[in-house]
Order: structure tokens, then sequence, then C-alpha cells
């Protein structure tokens, strides 16, 4: 079993992913939108990343979505994650 914040930020990066791909576009692509670099939109969806409240607003804000909307659902894919 993961612990319980390596399982928030697998979640986390599981969610970023669902968005990104959602909307049809690249890790690149995210990164730029979001002032990022693509390595670090990786590590985040992997769930390697930690990332700080600036680097929620700016993924969100390259998603096109709301922290709240990126957030909705973290508690519920956490419980999913074994």
């Amino acid at each position: 079993m993961k612990e319980p914040k390596q399982k928030i930020l697998s979640a986390l990066g599981y969610l970023v992913r669902q968005h990104r791909i959602e909307q049809g576009i690249s890790q690149e692509e995210l990164g730029l939108r979001a002032n990022l670099d693509r390595t670090y939109i990786s590590g985040v969806e992997r769930g390697v990343r930690n990332p700080s409240l600036t680097a929620l607003v700016s993924l969100a804000s390259g998603l096109g979505i709301s922290v709240s909307v990126l957030l909705e659902h973290l508690e519920k894919e956490a419980n999913r994650i074994k």
C-alpha cells in the first residue's frame, strides 16, 4: 500500500493527465501554457513531484480550469489508489 502522501500525489497526477488528455494536448503544450517545464509536468503526472500552490495555479490555468475543478475529485481518486 502506498503512503497517504504518495496516494495524493499519484491521484493529482492522474487528474492532471486526464484533463490534459481530454483537451488533446501534450505535456510540452501544457508546460508552455502553464509556464512550467515539460519534465515538471511529467513528474507531476507520475506522482513524483509535490507541486507548490503557485504551480497548482499555473497547472490549472494551463488547463483552462480553476484549481477547485482540478482538485474536485482528488480525495476520491486518492482513496481509489491501493
